[in-house]
């Protein structure tokens, strides 16, 4: 619809109000027919060249549309052909232009992005700067030095630690406990793992109460230097923060170690956090199968059904654990797994489209999220956003570190790592395999190259007693390479092996040299240690004599024996994927 058909000012559409001024070189902005019936009487304020405002006071006048106005900086000439109001109404006179025919579809779009394109360049001073100044100061920051691998949010997998503190200050948050002097525990926990051609992700949730060893952790001190606060064994996963001055880098450090996958970022939330969010996006959408009512703790009342929640009835859902049926920690992350992929397929189905929700939603993210350096101003989150915003729901899978019962505990109160099944699932995050079924043609840029490499597996294999290799440590694990040795020699027959001690450098993943007439020993070991094909490199050149391959074990080592490639299925976990709502309990 045109602006001349429109009785409001604030509805004129901005590419019937920009036009050329063929004097200057210059958009302008002019009233039309609506405009002027509306009788709009701009502020006062300071008064630019001849007669023209400043770019500040044009930026904050009430009405745009309101005067002829240009970039910053640029004189426009008098107001000289411009309409007068009778003329705008149809009356006689000198200055009365003939009404122009109806645009077009391509000279609108071209119009609208003269009007987008002049508003920006006169609100960039004062307007766009204010929205950028206010979010960029919201953001608080924690510099958790080399706890960050910060790898570039352009090129490979991204792996971002997303924790929720269970700070409890602010209004409302008494009935939750008061610990209004500490700074919380990682008390909600999820490693979110984006895959290097961005096809897929996977939110793995880490259990508040899962027994683990926290490493000692570099900490950075309020005078700029260094603290190394010592680790814990056998310690509860959510005292990685907070406990003993440690910071998010420590949990960062843990979560490392659990999985073998270097962490990149951090994004640390509040239960404050959790109400503002929620709130921003008008709420999120969940569904029960049987009623919650937890009249002593959360005070949640909800029957079963589905609910819209926000605010601190939100708050309320995602700390529910005595309202379930056996008041378990794990079916709680399982409700807030299905309670962040509700909020995910919001945000991108509805938020996304929204300015103003968008804007609301900015603003509360960022007065809500502590980050770390790396990506601690708005230009480097919306990069990271734009990396995350390409991905199908439907390839976001939710799980948790697969565990079982402590068995040291009589009484059942913390949980271990599962040998078996925990394995796989970091085996598949440190090799970038897919939880979910990935189409072809989004992955087929990277096809050809996997199927050169994975060729390297096809023919005939060695005897294990004719394979010769030196084996290096580049890993972080102590005595990898003896360790790997014994094994080699005591259970697989592999006695041409040697203990070539530690490798010049320390590299992420396991690597297998070899000349193309060893490619029979490089297929044999390949089997023996569970070697992927990507780890695999042949030399242009035969070996010579008694030359052994050169084995040198990566980041990807998790002890000899334990298979190095990843998973070729999805092992037997629960999974919740973004794109599918799954009613709770």
């Amino acid at each position: 619809m045109d602006a001349q058909s429109r009785g409001r000012v604030d509805d004129i559409d901005p590419a019937d109000q920009w036009v050329l001024n063929p004097d200057t070189g210059n958009y302008e902005l002019r009233l039309g027919e609506s405009a002027q019936q509306a009788k709009v009487t701009p502020p006062r304020g300071p008064r630019g060249a001849r007669g023209t405002r400043s770019a500040s006071s044009a930026a904050s006048s009430s009405s745009p549309a309101s005067r002829t106005t240009t970039a910053p900086g640029r004189s426009v000439p008098g107001q000289r052909g411009r309409r007068s109001a009778n003329a705008a109404d149809g009356g006689g006179g000198s200055g009365r232009r003939k009404r122009k025919q109806k645009q077009s579809g391509k000279k609108k779009a071209l119009l609208w992005t003269a009007g987008v394109m002049g508003v920006v360049v006169v609100g960039a001073s004062v307007g766009v700067y204010l929205i950028y100044d206010r979010l960029n100061g919201n953001l608080n920051t924690v510099d958790v030095g080399d706890a960050a691998s910060g790898g570039s949010l352009k090129d490979g997998p991204i792996n971002i630690l997303l924790i929720g503190s269970d700070v409890r200050t602010g209004e409302g948050n008494e009935s939750y406990g008061n610990r209004e002097n500490t700074t919380g525990h990682a008390d909600t926990t999820f490693l979110f793992h984006v895959s290097e051609d961005r096809t897929n992700a996977a939110a793995i949730s880490i259990p508040r109460d899962l027994k683990i060893d926290i490493p000692d952790c570099p900490t950075k001190q309020p005078d700029g230097s260094t603290k190394v606060i010592p680790g814990s064994p056998d310690t509860k996963f959510n005292e990685s923060y907070g406990v003993n001055g440690r910071d998010p880098g420590c949990t960062m450090r843990t979560v490392k170690q659990i999985t073998g996958v270097p962490i990149d970022h951090f994004m640390m939330a509040d239960f404050n956090a959790v109400k503002t969010l929620t709130t921003a996006i008008g709420g999120v959408d969940v569904c029960l199968t049987k009623p919650i009512k937890d009249k002593d703790y959360s005070q949640l009342d909800l029957p079963a059904g589905e609910h819209t929640l926000q605010g601190e009835q939100a708050l309320a859902f995602l700390r529910n654990r005595h309202g379930l049926g056996n008041e378990s920690d794990l079916d709680r992350i399982k409700m807030q797994q299905q309670f962040v992929a509700s909020m995910i397929r919001k945000m991108k189905e509805d938020t996304l489209g929204s300015p103003s929700k968008m804007l609301d939603l900015a603003d509360a993210a960022t007065k809500a999220l502590t980050v770390d350096s790396g990506i601690g101003d708005i230009p480097k989150l919306t990069a990271l956003a734009k990396e995350l915003g390409g991905i199908n729901l439907k390839n976001i899978s939710f799980m948790t570190v697969p565990v079982k019962d402590n068995p040291r505990e009589t009484v059942k109160a913390t949980v271990v790592l599962d040998e078996t099944k925990a394995p796989e699932v970091f085996r598949m995050l440190q090799n970038d395999v897919s939880f979910t079924e990935v189409k072809k043609k989004e992955k087929e840029k990277s096809d050809a190259a996997k199927s050169k490499q994975a060729a390297l597996l096809n023919g005939p294999r060695a005897e294990a007693s004719d394979v010769r290799v030196d084996i290096y440590n580049g890993s972080e694990t102590y005595g990898a390479a003896q360790s790997t040795l014994l094994w080699l020699q005591n259970s697989q027959g592999v006695l041409k092996s040697t203990n070539k001690s530690n490798a010049p450098e320390k590299i992420a993943k396991t690597t297998l040299e070899f000349a193309p007439n060893q490619a029979d020993q490089a297929r044999k070991l390949a089997d023996l240690m569970g070697l992927p094909a990507t780890a695999l490199k042949q030399g242009t050149q035969d070996a010579q004599g008694l030359q052994a391959m050169v084995l040198t074990l990566g980041g990807d080592f998790k002890g000899a024996g334990v298979p190095i490639a990843a998973p070729t299925k999805v092992p037997d976990v629960d999974k919740v994927e973004a794109d599918k709502q799954v009613c709770a309990q």
